[in-house]
């Protein structure tokens, strides 16, 4: 008889293993793909930063090196390596990778070992306790192994592992974003303080203009040429001119302070040497196709990677309606000395198995259900919106970089007639062949032209700044960490690894 029932018990087993496997592999998180958006086949703004080949894409790398300025290089490298609020952010994504070894972690079989020993006395009139029953006084010792494991058949664990992945993929992302945000206000801060360097350049440059009229008004009010006023007028526009000129100073000394901030330095002991505007380059910016903004934006990856974050909640939400299976087992020794913990008669062991199944929580699991499908949902709002803020801004910046290019050569125009009558006013009024007023006017007109042209000058640089972090600075989606990536480290190898220096994309 046992012949015959040999095929059928191993049939029945090999069902029994392929089953459990099937069920092993079950997901109930639904099939996942990013929302398809309708994109434009171009930009609207026009000129020579809107590039129509898929592979004109700004280089990866140190982006504020297309300036061709030593000292922007080294503040920006300092940022990288010592901004205190960019290397908390990294750790960020540290404990967003130890989240998804904790979570990995119970896909494995939890083993434990323990040892205890007591020296126990009960009272001899003790309830129940029988005549000659033996010492009242004795020692109890111990060890032994318990092994526990929760297979998942529902994809619940595995689920909560693709989970805390996706989500510790969104804050690499993150930190991607805060990296790049950190380099554009730099940047955007070194540009205005050059800027107002320039600016102090004109006003020295203003300052003795100004002190050469006001002597002329001197030795003409000395030779009863012209009135008194006329030497208040000049002295007016110097002493004007100075305060401005302090003023701009001051603005320096505090984008001074927050550059060195960003670098990472003490601004008490730093300081930038004065440079103008004129050293910087404006680099042409290739922006690429619009569809490639989609890889190139952390920000919008680190939406993406939340929604996948998200659609795989879902999956642990619906894995809570099916039964909950463990397997456990204890094995060990115990005696009251130490000499027969290593007898086989007085070992000790147990397995086991338990299945808990939810019958009626008052809709708990539904709602957890329809909680975890709303808020992929919203993640999915949320990445559309991302999208649009990022076109909105790449639009911007081109229409800015666009604009400012013509600005510039207008204000240049404006201002190469404004000395000229600034000149010509001076010349006139020294000859005696006009008044003072009108040589006022024109000395106000020169300068505000000046100021105007250096001011564009700086706003170009910082609009072509702009258009660089709007179209990603150089990342891409390939600088993310893969999902195998963001696991910690192996928990069958010993040691955890250096998670400082865990592959951060980029």
């Amino acid at each position: 008889m046992m012949r015959y029932f040999k095929p059928a018990r191993r049939l029945a087993t090999a069902t029994l293993l392929t089953l459990l496997g099937a069920l092993a592999g079950c997901s109930l998180a639904p099939p996942y793909a990013p929302p398809h958006m309708v994109l434009p086949a171009s930009y609207k703004g026009t000129g020579p930063f809107a590039l129509a080949h898929p592979e004109d894409q700004l280089a990866e790398g140190d982006w504020w090196k297309m300036f061709g300025d030593e000292e922007l290089d080294h503040l920006e490298s300092s940022l990288n390596a010592a901004n205190p609020d960019l290397q908390a952010a990294e750790e960020t994504y540290t404990q967003a990778r130890d989240i998804v070894g904790e979570a990995r972690s119970q896909l494995f079989p939890q083993l434990s070992a323990q040892t205890y020993g007591s020296q126990n006395r009960e009272s001899v009139h003790r309830l129940f306790r029988a005549s000659g029953a033996g010492p009242s006084e004795e020692a109890s010792l111990g060890y032994g192994a318990a092994l526990s494991w929760e297979p998942d058949f529902w994809g619940e664990i595995r689920n909560r592992t693709n989970y805390a992945k996706s989500n510790a993929q969104a804050t690499a992302a993150m930190v991607a974003s805060a990296r790049l945000s950190l380099e554009i206000e730099l940047a955007n801060d070194y540009m205005a303080l050059r800027g107002l360097d320039s600016e102090h350049v004109v006003y020295t440059k203003t300052l003795s203009y100004y002190g050469e009229a006001l002597k002329i008004t001197k030795l003409r009010y000395s030779g009863n040429i012209s009135a008194g006023l006329d030497v208040e007028r000049a002295q007016n526009q110097l002493s004007t001119a100075q305060a401005a000129d302090t003023d701009i100073q001051a603005q320096r000394a505090v984008l001074e302070h927050a550059i060195a901030v960003l670098a990472g330095e003490n601004p008490s002991t730093f300081s930038l040497p004065a440079e103008e505007l004129a050293r910087l380059a404006i680099p042409v910016i290739p922006v690429g196709v619009p569809s490639a903004l989609l890889q190139r934006r952390p920000d919008i990856a680190q939406s993406e990677r939340q929604m996948a974050a998200e659609n795989a909640a879902i999956g642990v939400a619906r894995a809570a309606f099916y039964p909950n299976i463990q397997l456990s087992a204890n094995a060990g020794f115990e005696d009251n000395t130490f000499g027969g913990l290593a007898s086989l008669a007085n070992s000790l062991w147990s397995v086991g198995t338990s299945a808990v199944l939810p019958l009626f929580e008052g809709g708990l699991r539904r709602a957890e259900e329809q909680q975890s499908s709303s808020a992929f949902a919203q993640a999915a709002d949320n990445y559309r919106s991302t999208v649009l803020q990022a076109f909105r801004e790449v639009e911007d910046q081109l229409l800015l970089t666009n604009k400012l290019s013509s600005e510039y050569s207008q204000q240049h125009d404006a201002l190469t007639s404004a000395v000229k009558v600034q000149d010509l006013a001076l010349r006139l009024y020294t000859n005696g062949l006009d008044n003072y007023l009108n040589v006022t006017v024109a000395q106000i007109a020169a300068l505000s032209a000046e100021l105007a042209t250096v001011q564009v000058q700086s706003r170009q640089l910082q609009a072509a700044v702009g258009l660089i972090g709007a179209v990603g600075g150089g990342w891409s989606t390939a600088d993310l960490p893969t999902p195998q990536q963001t696991i910690p480290f192996n928990p069958l190898h010993r040691g955890t690894g250096d998670l400082r220096q865990a592959n951060l994309g980029g």
